[in-house]
């Protein structure tokens, strides 16, 4: 389907940007969210650790039901919940009442990265398959950059509802283009059946694919390894480094500029080095960025921008590895990619949301401790991904 390459990679990327909206836009309105509604400032991680893990529970339907009715219809209805539970946190009267929405949003938020993924596979393989991959990681890291500094704005100007209310905005335009530009490119003929004994079987077939464990476990600490930054952004950037609501560009363009630079890598690299060299290269910025930052943070003061323009090296070797390691998950199960995509996508954000809700509090008043756990989740997911080599055939990514 090559026609439908250029707005396929727009729209794919735009409904990626329903997870990062939810993630970072409300992250400078956090102290006010306690205030408003009379929490503990620790108990505000909840708010994105309550959705980060409705959001991983369900990844593991939203693949297995666009391989039973196709993509189309689960992207319409989840574009379509996630704006109803955006509205609700808008007008949220109590912390028990916010944490509710956001579990529903979050169980909607995830739909656009978990079919997009099976949708490019459905229509590229090869080389094709990682440019695609790649052009959409770097439309998709701009969300990441921009939300916080939406947030902030909207926070300033008009109180922290109109940061919810933004989202839910979000969520209905994404709606309409989906309804209105997205083809269906999961023909009736392919599609699995529905039920609890062949979703079960196919759970079953991916969970116990030794490749798929190891890798999937691996992309999550590389991930980690930067999200453990995010929760961390109010009491890092106001707290630690003297910065306002409006100033988390300070963090997230670095990060963001990393994951463009990386996808974009990745796009160029595809065809011209093998996709085990794109994954050691990744893993070396990785390793360095967290690294320097370490040394810094132990040598230093916290400072501007020394304390936060290695995370845009990480991100940077995060994007280059990403893209080969997901596609050869997704290539050990050509006939069920939306499952294997939601498995691996449910153990990513479910390891998110405990570093979230239960590692970041522990060590966010220090720009030390974070740089030391940055630098073990990049070690840890090289230590993975050498052992899928070892113990596995090769496979695209190894």
């Amino acid at each position: 389907m090559p026609r439908y390459a250029p707005p396929l990679a727009l729209i794919l990327a735009a409904l990626a940007t329903l997870g990062p909206f939810a993630i970072d836009t409300f992250l400078p309105a956090m102290p006010a969210i306690a205030g408003a509604l009379s929490v503990s400032e620790l108990q505000t991680p909840l708010v994105l650790s309550a959705y980060m893990a409705s959001f991983g529970l369900m990844m593991l339907w939203h693949g297995a039901i666009a391989d039973a009715i196709g993509r189309r219809p689960v992207l319409l209805a989840g574009t379509f919940c996630y704006a109803l539970a955006a509205l609700g946190c808008t007008f949220a009267d109590s912390f028990a009442e916010l944490i509710a929405f956001r579990v529903l949003q979050g169980v909607s938020g995830g739909v656009g990265l978990i079919v997009g993924r099976a949708i490019i596979r459905d229509c590229y393989h090869g080389i094709a398959a990682q440019k695609l991959m790649s052009q959409v990681t770097m439309l998709f890291a701009l969300s990441p950059a921009l939300a916080p500094v939406i947030g902030g704005w909207l926070f300033t100007t008009f109180g922290w509802r109109a940061v919810f209310a933004f989202m839910a905005i979000v969520g209905a335009l994404l709606f309409l283009l989906c309804l209105t530009a997205l083809p269906e490119t999961h023909p009736v003929d392919k599609r699995t059946p529905l039920a609890a004994r062949s979703l079960l079987a196919n759970y079953r077939a991916v969970a116990g694919n030794p490749r798929f464990r190891l890798y999937s476990v691996a992309v999550s600490l590389n991930f980690v390894g930067f999200f453990v930054y995010v929760p961390s952004a109010p009491a890092m950037l106001i707290g630690q480094l003297g910065l306002g609501p409006n100033d988390f560009l300070w963090l997230f363009g670095p990060a963001v500029a990393g994951m463009i630079a990386g996808a974009w890598l990745s796009g160029r690299a595809a065809g011209r080095f093998t996709a085990r060299q794109s994954v050691n290269t990744g893993y070396a910025m990785m390793l360095a960025a967290g690294l320097a930052n370490t040394l810094h943070a132990l040598l230093f003061a916290p400072s501007l921008p020394a304390s936060v323009l290695p995370i845009g090296l990480y991100t940077m070797g995060m994007s280059l590895a990403a893209p080969s390691i997901t596609l050869a998950i997704l290539d050990l199960f050509p006939a069920q990619r939306g499952t294997a995509s939601s498995m691996q996508g449910f153990v990513q954000t479910l390891t998110g949301a405990v570093v979230a809700g239960a590692l970041a509090p522990l060590i966010w008043h220090s720009v030390t401790l974070l740089a030391i756990a940055s630098l073990t989740f990049a070690a840890l997911g090289l230590v993975f991904v050498r052992l899928a080599r070892r113990h596995a055939p090769p496979t695209p990514a190894s």
